[in-house]
């Protein structure tokens, strides 16, 4: 029986992952006690699950396989990933499914508004999958999207969590140009380890596409993140918040890289809960309006309570000048 399940659970992962089923089994570290969570089961929980099966949306929180779904989905705070659930690129730390995605949901926007709305949401996180088939990669969609929550939750603030939109010209200003109140894209590594984390990705445009949303719309927010625990070193980390300060990045995540599968790009090392409150201290003192640093920090953890704060400190800081 164990083999037979066995079987069928590397089945299912060459069929979501079909690029990493012949790559050798990489060691997976044992967790450390600060990085244990319940498993999701509350009536809020619930509640938000149905919600999203009966909207036939799609969410990252899922998708990602996000530690943190029990905690935000037990407060309805789900966030939504547009344009389906397989992704054309094929990131060495990502789970979610790689490979030719479907045409686009038209009808998916509205529906996407109408959760929102359902969800009594005061802020909403919407990310996609990376469509390199797209001619915009997306980006209309996008802006759609945001349309439709701005036309059926009027009071609800927005954060979008883009692709690259590499070689797509033209893409990132029609996002830009739907007036999201924050703007994030993550950086996710040092540029060291691009090659071997996100290879079809270029850090530089990854920077780049941070900046112009500063420089096409100074009053969006923008919010970058970094995994750490892939083998980075405390230094490029520094050197990363340095070329997001550079760009005008408002907002820096930091969290513990945690391997889906054995597939999957292997765990170096688990940081410490003290090198995090470390990494926190470090990006206020370079000069980001919000730093986020733990192990089990995400792009959309605890997001809305985060706006609130970072609202606040501009507005200090506006104040004071």
């Amino acid at each position: 029986m164990a083999t037979v399940i066995d079987t069928l659970a590397l089945d299912r992962r060459q069929l979501r992952h079909p690029e990493k089923a012949h790559r050798p089994d990489t060691e997976v570290l044992r967790k450390p006690d600060w990085l244990r969570v319940r498993a999701p089961g509350s009536a809020g929980y619930r509640e938000t699950r149905d919600i999203v099966r009966e909207g036939g949306l799609v969410t990252v929180c899922e998708e990602a396989a996000c530690p943190n779904i029990g905690e935000c989905w037990s407060v309805k705070h789900a966030t939504f990933m547009i344009m389906g659930d397989t992704c054309t690129r094929a990131c060495a730390f990502c789970n979610v499914r790689t490979g030719l995605p479907e045409s686009l949901d038209l009808d998916e926007p509205r529906r996407v508004g109408e959760a929102t709305a359902r969800m009594g949401l005061k802020h909403v996180v919407v990310t996609s999958v990376d469509r390199d088939d797209l001619a915009d990669g997306g980006a209309e969609h996008f802006a759609r999207t945001i349309a439709e929550i701005r036309r059926q939750a009027p009071q609800t603030t927005i954060e979008i969590l883009t692709p690259d939109f590499l070689r797509k010209p033209g893409a990132a200003e029609a996002v830009i140009d739907a007036r999201p109140d924050v703007f994030n894209h993550n950086l996710e590594t040092t540029p060291r380890l691009y090659l071997k984390i996100r290879p079809g990705a270029r850090y530089y445009h990854s920077l780049r596409l941070l900046e112009r949303v500063k420089e096409r719309d100074p009053s969006q927010f923008t919010k970058s993140g970094l995994m750490v625990g892939l083998g980075e070193t405390k230094e490029e980390v520094m050197q990363v918040m340095d070329d997001m300060r550079s760009a005008g990045v408002d907002f820096i995540t930091i969290g513990q890289y945690l391997q889906p599968t054995r597939k999957h790009a292997a765990v170096e090392r688990f940081v410490t809960p003290e090198e995090f409150k470390a990494y926190e201290a470090i990006a206020r003192a370079k000069g980001f309006l919000m730093a986020s640093c733990s192990p089990l920090t995400r792009s959309s953890h605890h997001a809305g309570e985060d706006f609130a704060r970072l609202r606040a400190a501009r507005d200090a800081q506006l104040a004071g000048a």
